[in-house]
């Protein structure tokens, strides 16, 4: 597979795209506002546990409160107060300690975590991003990912990634990690660390365990809550996660973020050095390498197909709902036959913008409808397949009688929409707005409520110019109906700053605006 990643940065934004095949499969966009959060690590306050909620809220001093699950709550290497005279209650300690906690991970009748309490110091690890006004969402197991390494504080556990396939290179790899661990710490060698000599991975731990001691530090001298330990930014966590063998090229626009990322390979992967290309023609970067066409594609609900038919993906607050649809395609076979082959087509199709526009939590798929079962079987096992190359975890589960399928994928930041586009002032990220004709009904509303409870008889109604020509147009002229069933002299008024959905009525007799009075 050809893999690329292209890095345009402006004033404004950095945009970071994957390529896979030529084809966008991943998109992140970091705004200087909007500095990712997650893998940093923060010495909070606990504002409140909530025990009917299974979850405790915690003060990282980032605006809306952490959300801690109690099922992210294990060992009690979190606590930095303990209570005194609680000694004989305490778990054990290190890998005992999460061992026996990770019994109860999953366990939603477990009615309080161990020690928790209000305005307890906790040191926590951000794992999900704020999302549409709601905390970041935190653990106490913490981590500190390296090149090759992640260094996981208060565990002896020694992990390999499961991307190693080689039997004999993941017992080499658990050997040497089992000799270099320092104690009380655990080891997890990411799949990038195969082939790795000792040397190397000794070096990166280094780096590791010195990061470690300076967290140390700002834990012990500085109150919570504070932030004791910042990850990379997108990009340089991407280069650190992303660029490994198979990645034939990185591409830059600029010059600065081309000398960041290559000081930074000098020292963690000088051979990839070459791969590192600086762009620097006219001709805008992602236009060059087609990327601009995807990010297009990204942002419309429907996405067509090669065959005719289409996709529609529709975000909502609790849901996302992707609806397949036969559209233009015109199949030479019998119904159940166009059907599978435009769902295995679609199945493909989603798994990629699931990718692209990073969607998570529940997501509802409704598939042109089959009746064999074998059928069915084929474009579950296709999406599955599909999905296995998307780095987010994810449950599927089989399609339901009504042609349904529900799945799940793990959501870490937001999504690509909420990301990449702002709520439109006028409709409030509804997608309508009030129709001409319904906006009439509310004026004319409005102006009886006044002629019921005010005696004024010259007022001015201010509109858009297209709901002027509207409220004038037809065989009732509504503004002249309104003068003369209230006796209220109404001048109209035509403001192109106002929304298509929107009225003003002005008082000429005290010179001010008394909308918001009726």
């Amino acid at each position: 597979m050809k893999k690329d990643i292209f890095i345009n940065q402006t004033h404004k934004e950095t945009r970071i795209a994957i390529h896979e095949d030529d084809v966008l499969v991943e998109l992140y966009v970091e705004k200087p506002e909007n500095i990712r959060i997650v893998g940093n690590i923060y010495k909070g306050v606990v504002e409140n546990v909530l025990p009917g909620m299974q979850a405790a809220f915690v003060d990282i001093g980032i605006g809306a409160n952490a959300f801690l699950p109690f099922s992210e709550v294990e060992g009690e290497s979190f606590l930095l107060e303990e209570d005194d005279d609680d000694d004989d209650d305490k778990a054990p300690s290190g890998n005992r300690a999460r061992s026996k906690n990770q019994n109860h991970r999953h366990d939603h009748r477990r009615p309080v975590a161990p020690k928790l309490k209000t305005g307890q110091q906790i040191l926590v690890q951000v794992i999900k991003e704020p999302y549409m006004g709601k905390g970041a969402r935190v653990t106490t197991n913490i981590s500190l990912p390296g090149r090759f390494l992640v260094l996981v504080p208060n565990s002896n556990s020694i992990g390999i990634s499961r991307k190693i396939f080689n039997n004999y290179e993941r017992r080499r790899l658990r050997r040497s990690c089992q000799e270099m661990k320092p104690e009380g710490f655990g080891l997890i060698a990411r799949t990038v660390t195969e082939g790795k000599d000792d040397e190397t991975l000794g070096a990166d731990l280094n780096n590791l365990l010195d990061s470690y001691k300076r967290m140390e530090k700002v834990v012990k001298s500085k109150p919570g809550p504070v932030l004791v330990y910042k990850d990379m930014e997108t990009v340089s966590s991407l280069i650190r996660d992303l660029f490994t063998n198979d990645v034939q090229r990185v591409v830059t626009d600029n010059k600065g973020m081309y000398k960041q990322i290559s000081s930074y390979l000098k020292g963690a992967a000088p051979q990839l050095l070459d791969r590192l290309i600086h762009y620097n023609k006219k001709l805008p970067m992602f236009d060059a390498y087609n990327v601009q066409k995807g990010i297009d594609i990204s942002m419309s609900r429907k996405v067509n197909l090669k065959s005719g038919a289409s996709i529609v993906v529709e975000q909502t607050e609790a849901l996302v709902s992707i609806d397949v649809n036969s559209g233009k395609f015109i199949g030479r076979k019998d119904h159940e036959a166009n059907a599978v082959k435009i769902n295995l087509e679609a199945a493909r199709a989603i798994a990629q913008q699931l990718r692209l526009r990073d969607l998570g939590g529940l997501i509802v798929i409704d598939f042109i409808d089959m009746s064999r079962e074998d059928n069915k079987k084929k474009v579950y096992y296709e999406l599955r397949r599909e999905l296995r190359k998307d780095r987010a975890k994810v449950a599927v589960s089989y399609i339901s009688d009504f042609g349904l399928l529900e799945m799940t994928r793990q959501r870490i930041r937001l999504s690509l929409l909420l990301s990449a586009t702002e709520e439109c002032p006028v409709c409030h990220g509804r997608g309508r707005i009030m129709s001409k004709a319904a906006l009439t009904t509310q004026i004319e509303g409005w102006f009886r409520r006044f002629h019921a409870k005010k005696r004024e008889f010259r007022l001015q109604l201010v509109v858009n110019p297209e709901l002027a020509k509207f409220l004038k147009s037809g065989k009732k002229n509504v503004v002249r109906s309104i003068q003369w069933q209230h006796f209220i002299k109404v001048e109209l008024v035509e403001d192109e700053s106002k929304n298509m959905d929107e009225f003003r009525v002005i008082s000429k007799k005290q010179g001010k605006d008394i909308t918001d009075d009726y």
